[in-house]
């Protein structure tokens, strides 16, 4: 788990949290390692800037921690400048549209997410959300995306994308030059009236080498796949994208509260697919109903959502699972099908689980017990050859340990996928719980065995 864990931060977390992991960290074996190293990892994130120590940062979400303040333009001429690769955090007033600029070249594809946080004050609906719009200087419109609440009416982080995509054939948003990003809410008439923090995260993806890549989806089976069978193995979820929980294929098990959200990240190569199902507990109480209480989205490397569903709750045992995806092809983004275009790259997605605050208005504040449920499929194969690099670097791959954490043809019953580490990580963190020891106490514990280790290995 730590391994997955150092992979991701040095490829996706702060610049701080990747010079503070040391890669023979990363290689500390077995118990030991979950329950020093792991402590000492996340009080590191945590003194950086993360979830822990971020106090005006609303409760169920954690920014990055490298994320630059910025403040959106009310137009084109004071619009808040994006670099890509780069992560944001922002705000959003309840009426008016905020505008954010990037300088785009002609040969790369750009994406551009927002995610919002409304934080837990103030009741939404349904419609509520936030559109998101790129157009080119001269004003055409390039693309646009809205992400709603949906019908729990439920406050939790959503977030839309927008992008420009080099087509051969087009004429419009084509050119290298200043784009534009606006960021508004849907129903502002209807919407709480406190700001909304903004996550941004502009990403570019170079284009094929190769003049004649395929511009058609291969063909695939739509079969709903069997959920994956076994015993559960705990894993936290994380409280944001960039700090989502890296797992692989498997059953994996968390408690989670009303109003709660939970974060995920699945490395996914090229020619594999995804599937995924979340089981929420009974509550012992069945006389009460929360409608969409359940909420399962799945996000690709660009943190575009490409499918979600909810289920209502009456207190009994509730599943709710994805719709049957295609294997991940550069070739998907040439698909009318929003789903499939999508499952475009190679990377980390991320699967995004919420339960809706109204559950605790007949079933209690929790927690509830959470089974997600993880298939992987398909073999994989080399992607395509890029004519450069991506922004930020190595967001459309899968690296050697993120194979590890996901093997082709993982353990089908469900059981960890890195060897049975899972169970050792779980029972020391038991001991640790058991045995009362403080944080300060843990980290330097940690910090003894970190030593001992590098020493040794000197």
């Amino acid at each position: 788990m730590v391994g997955r864990w150092c992979t991701a931060r040095r490829r996706a977390g702060s610049r701080e949290a990747r010079r503070t992991v040391p890669p023979t960290a990363c290689r500390v074996p077995g118990p030991v390692r979950s329950a020093a190293l792991t402590a000492v990892l996340a009080t590191t994130a945590a003194l950086l800037g993360g979830p822990a120590l971020a106090a005006d940062a609303p409760a169920d979400y954690a920014f990055a921690g490298d994320a630059r303040r910025i403040e959106g333009g009310n137009g084109t001429a004071d619009a808040a400048a994006l670099e890509p690769g780069a992560t944001y955090r922002s705000s959003l007033p309840r009426n008016g549209v905020l505008s954010y600029r990037v300088e785009l070249d002609a040969s790369s594809d750009t994406y551009v997410s927002v995610t919002a946080v409304p934080g837990s004050a103030g009741e939404v609906t349904a419609v509520d959300g936030i559109r998101v719009r790129l157009r080119d200087a001269d004003g055409n419109s390039c693309s646009t995306d809205s992400a709603t609440f949906g019908a729990a009416h439920s406050p939790r982080p959503v977030t839309a994308w927008s992008r420009r995509e080099i087509v051969p054939g087009a004429t419009r948003c084509q050119e290298s030059g200043t784009y534009y990003v606006t960021v508004e809410r849907t129903r502002p008439q209807d919407s709480p009236p406190r700001a909304w923090d903004l996550e941004l995260a502009a990403v570019t993806e170079p284009r094929p080498a190769a003049a004649d890549a395929p511009t058609t989806p291969a063909p695939w089976d739509s079969a709903t796949p069997e959920p994956l069978a076994g015993e559960p193995q705990r894993r936290p979820g994380g409280q944001g994208f960039a700090h989502a929980t890296p797992v692989g294929q498997g059953v994996w098990r968390d408690d989670i509260r009303p109003g709660q959200t939970l974060f995920y990240e699945v490395p996914v190569d090229w020619g594999r697919r995804v599937h995924a199902t979340a089981e929420l507990d009974g509550s012992g109480d069945t006389s009460g109903y929360a409608t969409g209480a359940l909420h399962l989205a799945l996000h690709n490397p660009v943190r575009g959502e490409v499918d979600d569903a909810a289920k209502g709750y009456a207190g009994r045992r509730t599943t709710v699972g994805l719709a049957p995806l295609p294997p991940v092809d550069h070739a998907n983004r040439y698909a009318a099908d929003g789903q499939v275009a999508g499952m475009r790259f190679a990377g980390a997605y991320y699967l995004v689980v919420h339960l809706a605050a109204q559950v605790a208005d007949d079933f209690g504040e929790g927690p509830f017990g959470l089974t997600l449920r993880v298939r992987l499929s398909g073999a994989g194969r080399a992607g395509p050859q890029y004519a450069g690099e991506s922004r930020p670097g190595g967001l459309f791959e899968v690296s050697a340990q993120d194979r590890v954490a996901a093997p082709e043809n993982g353990p089908a019953d469900g059981g960890a996928a890195d060897g049975g580490a899972a169970d050792g990580d779980d029972l020391a963190m038991k001991a640790v719980a058991a045995g009362g020891i403080g944080t300060g106490s843990l980290l330097l514990v940690g910090l003894g065995v970190w030593t001992a280790v590098a020493r040794r290995r000197a």
